[in-house]
């Protein structure tokens, strides 16, 4: 199973985009992060005409995941991350596909800190981490993917003290990853590319692409 994670920042903005990338790319499953729409805003007729069926859990403006299977039709297990019911934001989704269950994930990015968005990121780690606990002792095989929000290691980001006050570079965030990972999960991007350097996400300002001055932040 081909497995794929991508935060795509506005679905309908990059339709043609996320088209023309499973066609050349044929994924079996793609998790998405940030619809940036509605329920009804998400482009399903379009997706299905390529070949995917989905679920999705849609938010105005911000937010958003969803999961697309290629020739078959996901079988939502939940539309939310559990251990908060008054928890609105859409970060979490979970479907069973092929007899895997996948989680796709965006998690939060906690700037400014400190602060409650700080706060909040930490506590929606937790409930991460729990949730994934059961998940995993459930014997079934699951993926956990989306944009994680969190540099997990010094080699992680470009050379810089732009970051220092980051969220996602603080020993608490850290902290929660590796935790998740110590539950017996694999790091599917350090196992495949022990070595290698490896960033997910580059900044639009100050030239950061063209010097490949990135993060890593997306993983499975």
């Amino acid at each position: 199973m081909k497995v794929a994670t991508f935060n795509i920042n506005n679905v309908n903005r990059r339709l043609d985009n996320l088209l023309a990338w499973l066609d050349e790319a044929e994924p079996d499953v793609v998790c998405l992060q940030e619809l940036k729409a509605r329920d009804h805003q998400f482009p399903a007729t379009a997706l299905a005409n390529a070949g995917y069926g989905a679920v999705w859990r849609g938010e105005a403006s911000w937010n958003g995941v969803a999961i697309l299977a290629k020739g078959v039709e996901p079988v939502l297990t939940q539309e939310s991350l559990p251990g908060d019911p008054e928890d609105a934001q859409a970060r979490y989704i979970e479907a069973a596909v092929n007899g895997v269950v996948i989680a796709s994930l965006y998690a939060p990015n906690g700037n400014p800190q400190p602060g409650p968005k700080f706060d909040y990121k930490l506590s929606w780690g937790e409930r991460l981490i729990a949730h994934a606990a059961e998940l995993f002792d459930s014997g079934v095989p699951v993926v956990l993917a989306g944009d994680y929000n969190i540099v997990p290691e010094a080699r992680d980001i470009y050379v810089t003290t732009s970051y220092r006050d980051n969220a996602l570079v603080q020993p608490e965030s850290r902290q929660q990853f590796q935790r998740l990972l110590e539950q017996g999960w694999t790091d599917a991007l350090r196992k495949k590319f022990p070595d290698a350097t490896l960033y997910t996400f580059w900044d639009y300002m100050r030239n950061r692409w063209p010097r490949d001055a990135g993060l890593r932040l997306d993983d499975r």
